[in-house]
């Protein structure tokens, strides 16, 4: 859904761009301007120095890897599907390794590079940038299988989670109560 208040910006606009056919389908409803889609242009660089070493990861394991950018939204990026679905199964083990720091793009393109699997269980995506770096470096995805990653992304080049659209329950500003996003199945 598109908040009714940014409805007046419209007029402001010749055209719109956006980065996916998900968010221009979803536009096109409000507006009888133009709306293109022009996906990013995907470029992953990473830097070897940046190894498990670095990031003070054990070599000998298989790692999996979520992670979302604190400006983006925790509510809508769902890092807490993935964190309490590995505290519920993995409780008590002692290879979960938690980095909260700013990361630089090149450390996060080399620690995506560096890891084994990608999670996001995400609930809505308007293109899935980290996603499409992450099977830019060889890494393998696991996705929420709704938004705009399937775009790029589908059950022969990723693992696809399947989800239930859910009704948003409170407002999450620029979302709405009442608003739909995906739920992940976690246990899946």
């Amino acid at each position: 859904e598109f908040p009714k208040e940014w409805l007046p910006a419209f007029h402001l606009l010749d055209e719109v761009w956006t980065p996916s056919e998900f968010i221009s389908q979803n536009l096109r409803k409000y507006t009888d301007k133009p709306v293109y889609t022009l996906p990013y242009s995907v470029t992953a660089p990473a830097d070897a120095a940046y190894d498990r070493d670095y990031f003070h990861l054990p070599k000998d394991r298989f790692l999996f890897l979520m992670m979302y950018d604190s400006g983006s939204g925790m509510v809508r990026k769902n890092p807490l599907g993935a964190i309490e679905n590995i505290r519920t199964k993995l409780d008590g083990y002692d290879n979960i390794y938690f980095i909260c720091e700013t990361l630089s793009k090149t450390a996060v393109n080399s620690l995506t590079a560096c890891v084994d699997v990608f999670v996001s269980l995400h609930r809505a995506e308007g293109f899935g940038l980290v996603m499409a770096e992450a099977m830019l470096l060889g890494t393998p995805v696991i996705a929420t299988n709704w938004s705009a990653n399937t775009e790029f992304m589908n059950r022969e080049s990723a693992c696809m989670v399947d989800y239930k659209k859910t009704a948003i329950e409170q407002d999450i500003p620029p979302f709405k109560k009442g608003y739909h996003w995906a739920e992940a199945d976690v246990a899946q």
